[in-house]
């Protein structure tokens, strides 16, 4: 038997040059090849049906190749295509599939006619066959029926590692298992210590149902998010340690503000001022998240932190992902607190504005985008921080901005609705205000999904809202024509729009136009001179036309759902009805389900739930800025429960050893680990 932890290039068990492969993989250790865990299972005691039609999951599929070949498409562009038979001979479907890789010749080396298959992928509809596009594949041995670990089973899918192929790898990790002593795999890790971890990693690599792997993979995702949680628990105990100063105790201006509003505060809105009065009057820096559904007025909340900050002889400070949204909140905050004798400055990155006040000592408030860490001014005395659509900024872009307040208060806010757990896990060290409730006398939004309509039909509709007064937005996926996607782009349709509307002004706005552009666009659509604005995302948020009533998103299987009933929250702001018209060929069965979500649901946070479940934590937050993407079992954080159980033991271990130097100890490399960066802390 092997010592978990002993090098494998010193345990000749393995060829050298497979040992080189595991090490170049991060894989040192047999230990470390045993946490390589796997990414999905196949069950391989059964496969489907050929289908006879496209498919919204991924199929698998067992048959063999009847024909391949290396075929050209367009300027020299290559693909190599397959076409796999099932084996009854189309008794239970179509009885043929063609799989489809792109630059990728070495295939054709890999997988010829004659070979027994196994493949794993959506099945599509290309001009009337039935396509896999990029499949994972398997070829099959005759010997496979005689080896336990490969068919009749429920077979390990691994993430694919450089120089050892699916098959090898699964031989290796079995043989690991039966030569590795077990007694030498327990790891920090382990929030249950009662249960053998070998008999653990044994079932999560070749269980002998989907249950019992699920149930397994279940019990190292609640070691993962264990450590997980005990940073968060030891960042919110650090962060509350800092002597903060204390803010919010003279409320002049706050009452001044309340008094010139032509509407009353919801009862969401003053609840949460008031969570913020109290972090602002305790001796330590408040760290709060305000999360809002679109149109529930994170705006005024944010406007009533900053006076509270103002009040008491400090500058707050907001910034914004994007020069529109920066934009967009220095004209509000400009036409509520200038009546009252404020003072608000923009700093982004086009200097010409003349609304770029000079940053002298009398100015309060300081509104921009990143171009704040970056200018060469200084803050006299930055005492609040205000960070919106904050997903959007880097951690290190929100330290920089920090960083140039004394141990300054600060307010985090996202107008996209965040689901509980991701709030648990992502932002578990900050204290949570949720505006669940919308100002009254807001228009009603009708959405609705409409599967290839007839131009004309669309047409006519927008003519007769804009012949009642009202403006229009036509959202587009891309900014220019692809040559890879079967999509029209903004600029492609802004001329057709152009001809379709004569008598009416239609505007371009996008990404890649000219700051001082974007600006003169999105002016004249203020303004109302222009009556049909086609645009891409650029106008997800931040853009507040009250007499804009109506959101037409062409190929709207393209966007996130999240992204949707964002783009949606432009429309509604005023006291018209709304409509949210969401275009599709239906093509797609996956992007149908998405848009009847959103046509049958307002509710942000409830999309939310569906986005993270449809797509996944790191495609509804982008995982580079959220955190996610060292997690192994993002698809867990779904799991409101195992999140809690992963809290409460954080929380108790935290409780009973706060600075993790007496009974927990062996905890602490958890805590340094993390903050270095290594992906799986406590893998030891």
């Amino acid at each position: 038997m092997i010592c978990a932890h002993d090098p494998l290039a010193s345990l000749q068990l393995l060829p050298p040059k497979e040992v080189a492969a595991l090490v170049a993989a991060g894989l040192s250790t047999p230990a470390a090849v045993l946490e390589h865990l796997p990414r999905r299972y196949e069950d391989r005691r059964r496969f489907d049906a050929f289908p006879n039609q496209p498919t919204a999951l991924p199929v698998c599929l067992r048959g063999t190749v009847i024909d391949a070949a290396l075929r050209g498409f367009g300027q020299g562009r290559r693909f190599y295509e397959v076409i796999v038979m099932d084996g009854s001979g189309g008794v239970f479907g179509s009885g043929k599939i063609t799989c489809r890789w792109y630059n990728m010749p070495f295939i054709n080396k890999l997988l010829a006619t004659g070979h027994e298959v196994i493949v794993y992928g959506k099945v599509k509809d290309y001009n009337g066959r039935l396509v896999i596009d990029h499949p994972e594949f398997e070829v099959l041995r005759e010997d496979d029926i005689a080896a336990p670990i490969h068919l009749e089973r429920i077979v390990p899918i691994y993430k694919n590692l450089s120089g050892l192929a699916q098959r090898r790898l699964r031989e290796i990790i079995n043989l690991l298992l039966q030569q590795t002593e077990a007694g030498t795999l327990a790891s920090i890790r382990d929030v249950e210590p009662n249960t053998p971890r070998y008999q653990a990693l044994s079932e999560v690599h070749f269980p002998l149902t989907l249950e019992q792997a699920q149930v397994a993979r279940r019990r190292f995702a609640r070691e993962e998010f264990f450590a997980l949680q005990l940073n968060v628990v030891w960042r919110r105990a650090r962060y509350h340690e800092q002597a903060g100063r204390v803010l919010g105790t003279r409320t002049t201006l706050l009452k001044r503000f309340y008094a010139s509003l032509p509407f009353d505060l919801t009862a969401a809105q003053k609840r949460s001022i008031k969570e913020i009065v109290a972090d602002l009057r305790e001796a330590r820096p408040m760290h709060r998240l305000l999360q809002g559904d679109v149109g529930s007025g994170k705006t005024f909340v944010a406007m009533a932190a900053m006076l509270l900050a103002i009040d008491t002889g400090c500058q707050a400070a907001l910034m914004a992902p994007t020069q529109i949204l920066a934009e967009q909140h220095y004209l509000t905050f400009r036409r509520w607190l200038e009546p009252l004798g404020l003072r608000v400055a923009l700093r982004t990155a086009n200097r010409d504005e003349s609304n770029h006040l000079p940053l002298a000592g009398d100015t309060q408030i300081i509104i921009g985008t990143h171009a704040l860490l970056y200018d060469s001014f200084a803050f006299r005395d930055l005492g609040l921080v205000v960070i919106d659509e904050q997903h959007k900024f880097g951690v290190a872009q929100r330290a920089a901005l920090v960083s140039q307040g004394l141990v300054p208060d600060v307010l985090v806010m996202t107008a996209t609705p965040i689901p509980r757990t991701l709030t648990m896990t992502l932002y578990g060290d900050l204290d949570v205000s949720v505006l669940d409730e919308k100002p009254p006398g807001r228009g009603k939004i009708v959405t609705a999904v409409r599967i290839a309509p007839k131009q004309t039909d669309v047409t006519k509709f927008i003519k007769s809202q804009i012949a009642d007064g009202r403006q229009v937005y036509l959202v587009y996926p891309l900014v220019e024509e692809s040559a890879t996607l079967n999509a029209e782009s903004a600029i492609e349709a802004y001329a057709k729009w152009q001809k379709r509307l004569p008598g009416c002004q239609v505007g371009l706005l996008h990404g890649k136009l000219k700051p001082e552009d974007k600006e003169a666009v999105m002016s004249r659509f203020r303004s109302g001179e222009i009556a049909a604005l086609v645009a891409t995302t650029v106008i997800e948020v931040g853009v507040d036309v009250a007499n804009a009533s109506v959101m037409v998103l062409h190929h709207a299987e393209r966007f996130g759902l999240a992204q949707m009933h964002q783009l949606r929250g432009r429309i509604g702001r005023g006291t018209h009805k709304g409509w949210c018209i969401l275009l599709t060929d239906g093509k797609n069965p996956e992007g149908l389900e998405k848009l009847k979500i959103l046509e049958h649901s307002a509710d942000g946070f409830e999309i939310a739930e569906a986005d993270l479940r449809l797509r996944g934590p790191g495609d509804v937050l982008g995982t580079a800025q959220s955190g996610l993407a060292d997690l192994r079992f993002s698809d867990f954080l779904a799991d409101t429960a195992l999140l809690r159980e992963a809290r409460a033991l954080a929380d108790a271990v935290i409780a009973a050893d706060p600075d993790l130097t007496g009974t927990q100890r062996h905890l602490r490399p958890l805590i340094q680990q993390r903050h270095e960066g290594d992906p799986h802390p406590g893998a030891a």
